[in-house]
């Protein structure tokens, strides 16, 4: 069996969001260590940052904190790490119908 890697998960999530009718941008910030990788926009000003992980990987210490600054300006950061974790945000965020 295939090892699923960071990669693999961020290509499915990029597909399954621009299925559910959002765009999922790289998110790069030079100088600011540790933002989310995607930044993702939906209809309807709604707007997400998502840290990609390998599954059963977790945060470091440098993107715990940028997700706590973002948090506090009053956005919302997820982490993902598999694909049922992709499908559970489509579910909640993607398109509304």
């Amino acid at each position: 069996m295939r090892k699923i890697r960071e990669r693999d998960i961020e290509n499915y999530f990029r597909e399954e969001v621009r299925k559910a009718g959002g765009r999922a941008y790289k998110f790069e910030s030079p100088g600011n260590i540790g933002v989310p990788d995607r930044l993702v926009l939906f209809p309807g000003k709604r707007v997400y940052f998502v840290e990609m992980k390998a599954p059963g990987k977790k945060p470091t210490k440098n993107q715990i904190g940028q997700h706590r600054k973002i948090n506090s300006f009053g956005h919302t950061v997820l982490v993902i790490d598999s694909k049922e974790g992709i499908d559970e945000f489509i579910q909640e965020y993607g398109e509304i119908q």
